[in-house]
């Protein structure tokens, strides 16, 4: 007798959208970063989390490397990184993300990490000493941090921002309402801090957003409103894709169009870049963030 199919199972093979399209791996360049990537035995949010890009980003000779393990604390039911206790964390992780990035011929470099509330300094030291090394073995480059929350310690970001990223990326994920369904432990208030205290700082500052948890329009302008009080100057839109059964569900796919008129109202509002598209995420094309958002930040920063 054949099983029957849950509710949640028929819900994560619904039909997609057409506009729901992503590029299937492969090419030289796609061959070259996933070689690269092994070799140096590093983690990536690409495969990790199960990016929908992966295929586009690594044909395009881009990656984005995911540092202190690949076993993350918090339990975010939207996320496909592994959740649990982490092992001890790799002390020479920082050399081979430069040496990798350098390898890769990268202009542009997206670092990430998991949550490590185990820690005392939640990873802040290697954040910092990564960051140093990229920076140090590649001139010239420039470099997004998307970091943790760091459970808005200012002295645990402080260390972090000595490391001098071009972009300061935090991700509040979703509107307010659903905070705490969908991001655990996280929050609006803690996420609000970061970016704050990165911008005063004098940091570019970027943050992302997930459509299609159950969230209402007026919701999402009530979150852009928020980003430009709290001076954030990139803002990234896109569809949320269930990884697995085990996650939220999709309650709605938001159209093509509708992404075109959110990017319109958060440069309406004064967002100085948005990207705004079903399968943006929040590194996808980072790179392609114009010169002169960094030509203005570098004459404020101190």
């Amino acid at each position: 007798m054949l099983a029957t199919a849950s509710n949640s199972e028929k819900n994560l093979r619904a039909q997609k959208p057409k506009w729901l399209r992503s590029q299937i791996p492969g090419g030289q360049a796609y061959a070259k970063v996933k070689s690269i990537v092994r070799k140096h035995e590093l983690h990536t949010v690409c495969e990790s989390a199960t990016c929908p890009n992966l295929g586009e980003c690594w044909s395009r000779g881009t990656a984005t490397f995911m540092i202190l393990g690949n076993i993350c604390t918090r339990g975010c039911r939207f996320c496909d990184v592994p959740k649990g206790k982490p092992i001890e964390y790799d002390r020479d992780e920082p050399r081979r993300v430069a040496d990798s990035a350098m390898k890769m011929g990268l202009k542009y470099a997206v670092i990430t990490s998991v949550s490590r509330d185990d820690l005392p300094d939640q990873g802040a030291e290697v954040w910092a000493e990564t960051l140093y090394e990229v920076r140090n073995q590649n001139p010239g480059i420039r470099i997004e941090a998307l970091i943790p929350d760091m459970q808005a310690k200012p002295e645990l970001l402080d260390i972090i921002l000595t490391g001098k990223p071009d972009v300061l990326n935090h991700n509040f994920e979703t509107v307010k309402r659903l905070q705490k369904s969908v991001r655990g432990r996280a929050n609006f208030e803690t996420s609000a801090f970061v970016l704050h205290y990165a911008k005063q700082k004098g940091f570019l500052t970027k943050t992302s957003f997930m459509l299609g948890l159950g969230e209402e329009l007026f919701e999402v302008h009530e979150m852009l409103h928020e980003c430009v009080k709290l001076g954030v100057d990139i803002v990234t839109f896109g569809q949320y894709l269930r990884p697995g059964v085990e996650h939220l569900p999709v309650e709605r796919f938001w159209n093509p169009q509708e992404f075109s008129e959110l990017k319109a109202f958060a440069h309406q509002l004064g967002i100085k870049h948005c990207e705004s598209a079903p399968m943006v995420r929040s590194s996808y094309h980072a790179e392609e963030v114009t010169h002169e958002l960094f030509n203005e930040t570098n004459k404020t920063r101190p």
